[in-house]
């Protein structure tokens, strides 16, 4: 209950002061800031990238350093029209999503309301017992040892027989609770989309509020984003970046394939990379979380996001720490039926920026393109940071 109390006074506490922060991103985002320079080097790389064979349709990658915008890209947004990709399309943002259910959890704990090292068993007591001793520090960092859902047979029985199927968040962790921990927690990094559904659950259980309203809150008071959602069926919104995958030997739209449900708080989250990248200023950078949070945050382990993002890769709390031929950017990657995604920001936050492809491209997918995209990402890192 004091818990409750403490989180309700504090949204009222921030929501007068950053209510001007977030109308200067808006303006921003919607181009009041000056275009930056343009590099040849990169879209000549971007063309090269969507016709390679096995390349995506399309792709838009999106600069912003400190008051100026860039934007680049090539290829279509839409097979049916031509249309070319567009800073303001929705996007799928897959495995992304865990960043925003991070911050969400660790704004929380900066206000006391959750712990970094309260356990499953405090917070999500009907969750197996076998996993009570995890923590939320570890679930954050896929340390937890939780079994993956999403690799479950009975989990995909369920899609491929309805694809459209809504699941209840709850429900998600139901395919693997009779089976024990991979691990004892914190003995290994294990990457596994269970990790972020039970963060989720456990800032509602700590705060009496679904986690779409705290996710609200957190985009629309405190960040002034109005365009990033988290749905639950498989429509997009009116103007989003199609996505597309090869089925039964064709390239088709997939973009509305499967019900957002399925992924929830670990890969559900439709936005827009204007709104990325202002979200990941955000979080990445210094503004979001109390210093003791974010040191927290910013406590690295072997470990690298799904795909594997460009340079070497190290874990955080709901962050990964990208190490480049030309410096240090923290971020998250994704990828889900037709859209691959990397989103990234310096440490200081004043420069971000996100690569969105429309087409699930992987190292399983096709390791030849995956390695091209991956060094037009790192390409990117080095035009961002060299801004």
């Amino acid at each position: 209950m004091f818990g409750h109390l403490r989180f309700v006074a504090a949204c009222a506490a921030v929501a007068g002061l950053l209510a001007v922060s977030a109308t200067t991103a808006t303006e921003t985002a919607a181009g009041a800031a000056r275009p930056a320079t343009h590099d040849p080097g990169l879209q000549q790389e971007l063309e090269a990238l969507v016709h390679e064979p096995g390349g995506p349709p399309g792709v838009i990658v999106t600069f912003k350093s400190h008051d100026a915008i860039s934007v680049y890209r090539a290829g279509v947004a839409d097979l049916a029209t031509g249309r070319r990709p567009d800073q303001y399309d929705a996007m799928r943002t897959a495995s992304v999503s865990k960043a925003y259910s991070g911050a969400v959890a660790l704004t929380l704990a900066g206000w006391g309301v959750l712990g970094l090292d309260d356990t499953i068993a405090r917070r999500l007591p009907t969750l197996p017992a076998a996993w009570g001793a995890v923590t939320l520090r570890q679930l954050l960092q896929h340390t937890s040892g939780l079994p993956d859902y999403s690799a479950e047979p009975a989990f995909h029985d369920v899609l491929s027989a309805d694809p459209h199927h809504v699941f209840a968040p709850n429900q998600l962790l139901s395919f693997v609770a009779s089976e024990p921990l991979r691990f004892a927690p914190g003995t290994r990094y294990q990457y596994s989309n269970s990790d972020n559904i039970a963060v989720a659950l456990m800032t509602a259980a700590a705060t009496g509020r679904t986690y779409e309203q705290l996710l609200s809150a957190l985009l629309s008071t405190r960040l002034g984003l109005y365009r990033t959602t988290l749905p639950k069926g498989y429509k997009m919104p009116a103007h989003y970046m199609h996505g597309y995958g090869v089925r039964d030997g064709q390239l088709k739209d997939v973009s509305t394939e499967f019900s957002a449900s399925a992924s929830w708080a670990s890969g559900a989250i439709v936005s827009t990379p204007s709104e990325l990248n202002a979200f990941f200023a955000a979080y990445a950078g210094p503004r979001l979380l109390p210093e003791r949070v974010r040191q927290a945050q910013l406590t690295f382990i072997p470990g690298g996001s799904e795909p594997p993002g460009p340079g070497t890769n190290a874990a955080g709390l709901g962050l990964f720490r990208y190490s480049t031929r030309c410096g240090v950017v923290y971020g998250h990657t994704g990828n889900t039926s037709g859209y691959t995604q990397f989103a990234a920001a310096s440490p200081d936050g004043t420069r971000s920026m996100t690569f969105s492809v429309n087409a699930q491209i992987t190292p399983n997918s096709d390791q030849m393109v995956f390695d091209q995209m991956r060094k037009v990402e790192e390409d990117a890192v080095c035009a961002l940071l060299s801004k």
